[in-house]
C-alpha cells in the first residue's frame, strides 16, 4: 500500500487534495467577503449629480502687495491673515458659482484686529486634473473693490473631504488709495 505523507501540511494526499483545495478557496472567499475592504471593492463609484454644492474653509496669506508707492510684504512690519469661508455651487462639471466671505486679521505692534471683511462672489471653471480657476469680484468693508483671479489645485482627495492650495491675485481700486496688486497663498479643506 502506497502512502503519501504530508510534510508540514503543504501538500495533501491525492484523494484529499481536491476537497482541501475547494475548502481553502471557499475560506478565502468568505474571509474576503466579510472583510471591510470587500465593502469598498463591492461599492461602485458614486455618480456625481449636478447641481452640486460643497463648502470650504481656508487660511489666506497675502504675500506681496505692489502699488505706485512701492512694495509691501506680509510678515515684515505686520502680519495679515485671512480666513475664507465659502460655498461652491457647481451647475455642471465644468462651470459653477461661488460665494466667499473672508475676515482679514492684522497683527501689528503687539495689537491685532479684524482689519477688513471681504465679500467675494465669483464664477468657477474646472480646468481638469483637479485645477479650478475662480474669477471673483471683490467688495471690502474698507471701501476698496476690485477683482481676484484664483488658481486652485486639489492636492489630496479623501472620501469625505479634499485639501487644496490656491494662488489668489487680488487687484483693488478705490477709497482714495492707489490701485494695488497682491500675490497670495491659500490652503484649506473642501467638504
Amino acid at each position: 500500500m502506497n502512502k503519501i505523507y504530508v510534510v508540514s501540511g503543504w501538500l495533501p494526499a491525492p484523494n484529499q487534495r481536491i476537497s482541501k483545495t475547494i475548502l481553502g478557496l471557499f475560506t478565502c472567499v468568505v474571509l474576503l467577503a466579510l472583510s471591510p475592504q470587500a465593502n469598498l471593492l463591492a461599492q461602485t463609484q458614486p455618480t456625481v449629480t449636478y447641481p452640486r454644492m460643497v463648502g470650504y474653509l481656508g487660511v489666506l496669506h497675502p504675500l506681496i502687495t505692489r502699488n505706485e508707492t512701492g512694495t509691501e510684504t506680509n510678515f515684515d512690519r505686520y502680519y495679515v491673515v485671512g480666513l475664507p469661508i465659502g460655498l461652491n455651487l457647481w451647475k455642471t462639471k465644468q462651470l459653477g458659482f461661488s460665494v466667499e466671505v473672508v475676515p482679514l486679521i492684522r497683527a501689528e505692534n503687539g495689537n491685532s484686529r479684524v482689519a477688513n471683511v471681504l465679500f467675494h462672489p465669483g464664477v468657477l471653471m474646472n480646468l481638469g486634473k483637479d485645477f479650478t480657476l475662480a474669477t471673483r469680484l471683490a467688495f471690502e468693508t474698507s471701501g476698496r473693490y476690485g477683482f481676484t483671479p484664483v488658481l486652485n489645485k486639489i492636492v489630496r482627495k479623501g472620501p469625505t473631504n479634499s485639501y487644496f492650495v490656491a494662488v489668489p491675485l487680488p487687484v483693488r481700486f478705490g477709497n482714495d488709495h492707489a490701485t494695488s496688486f497682491t500675490v497670495g497663498f491659500q490652503f484649506g479643506i473642501v467638504f
